[in-house]
């Protein structure tokens, strides 16, 4: 179970890559329900990425996959076609979220709002590392 100690330690991680990057971003940790745990806007971060990012983090926890590889089975002719508008609109289909696994069992997620898909990406890898 992760606990706001754990998702500091994550947005803390994901902050350095942002900066290493030279990407302001938000940050977002949600608990095993989907529950925001922590946020985090870094200076100059984009405002319209805030729910981005805690949707990103909702996604990657409701359905067990990094919204990366959602996107790819949520184009036309996908398996998950039409999935965004599901669960009032919150799914999101592009990088940026990522579940978070512990002894193989998934306790939250991370999501990652404010670049492009792939720093989004490369940032919330670098906050779950950081766990």
């Amino acid at each position: 179970m992760l606990n706001l100690e754990d998702a500091r330690r994550i947005i803390a991680a994901a902050e350095r890559k942002a900066v290493e990057i030279g990407q302001p971003m938000n940050v977002a940790v949600v608990d095993a329900g989907g529950n925001l745990i922590a946020h985090a806007r870094m200076d100059g971060a984009w405002i319209g990425s805030i729910d981005i990012s805690i949707n990103k983090a909702f996604t990657s926890r409701a359905f067990d996959i990094s919204t990366r590889d959602l996107a790819g089975e949520s184009q036309s002719g996908g398996q998950f076609f039409g999935i965004h508008a599901s669960n009032g609109g919150r799914v999101m289909i592009f990088a940026g979220g990522i579940p978070i696994r512990q002894g193989g069992v998934v306790v939250g997620a991370v999501g990652v709002s404010g670049g492009s898909g792939e720093q989004d990406h490369a940032v919330a890898e670098a906050g779950v590392a950081g766990l």
